[in-house]
């Protein structure tokens, strides 16, 4: 399976963040672009720890991707860097960045249905 990254379905279109969204098999596959000062903690109130449910594999294509640990470490990923970040994240942009990730889709599909619901 493949597809064009912007010809991935839809799955939150709001202001400058768009992120789109499929399942490949038991995979989640979300190609997200967000504008500079992007705060993905109040999308991710309600979920267990207020924290991303889902592991993640993937590379940062543009820009930069702040993520807090469930321990509190901070790490940044920029663009052209691949990476893993475990379950239990927050995350933070301070430049407009895409990224492209994938990870197991029941846990990605539980971020999707919550994100869907908060920008409702």
């Amino acid at each position: 399976m493949n597809a064009e990254l912007d010809a991935l379905p839809l799955e939150v279109q709001q202001g400058e963040i768009v992120t789109r969204y499929t399942e490949w098999g038991e995979m989640g596959v979300r190609y997200a672009r967000v504008p500079a000062g992007t705060d993905m903690g109040p999308v991710l109130e309600g979920l267990p720890g207020d924290r991303c449910p889902s592991p993640h594999w993937g590379v940062v294509l543009e820009g930069a991707v702040r993520i807090t640990g469930a321990d509190g470490t901070e790490e940044v990923t920029r663009a052209g860097e691949a990476y893993y970040w475990p379950a239990g994240h927050t995350a933070r942009m301070d430049h407009a960045t895409a990224f492209l990730e994938i990870g197991p889709a029941a846990a990605m599909r539980q971020f999707s249905e919550h994100a869907k619901a908060k920008f409702a």
